[in-house]
């Protein structure tokens, strides 16, 4: 019996709906994360320079940019992250499309 890849696995552990609702909850993190190593990167700047810039320790923007990370960064903290490579904050909202039950317009 041949094991399932990882794109067939996720798929599976999806189907159960609290493993879908946490993978949900976690997303926004993981997603925030990802663009600040790929704007870093952008910038060519690695996190020894961006901590330098920030005026703070690699360690701080390695858990900064950890996913695995318990802690959620401070909006400020984001801000002079994105300053520091170039760019604005924009927060947008969306809304929630898969659970009609709190919109009570639909």
């Amino acid at each position: 019996m041949t094991r399932p890849t990882l794109s067939e696995f996720k798929k599976k552990a999806l189907e159960r709906a609290s493993v879908n609702e946490e993978y949900e909850s976690l997303a926004p993190a993981y997603e925030l994360r990802k663009k600040l190593i790929d704007l870093r990167q952008k910038a060519g700047l690695t996190q020894e320079q961006i901590a330098k810039v920030l005026h703070t320790q690699k360690s701080n923007i390695s858990r900064l940019e950890n996913a695995n990370s318990p802690n959620s960064p401070k909006l400020s903290t984001i801000e002079q992250y994105a300053h520091a490579v170039g760019y604005d904050v924009e927060i947008t909202f969306v809304p929630k499309t898969h659970n009609k039950s709190l919109n009570p317009t639909a």
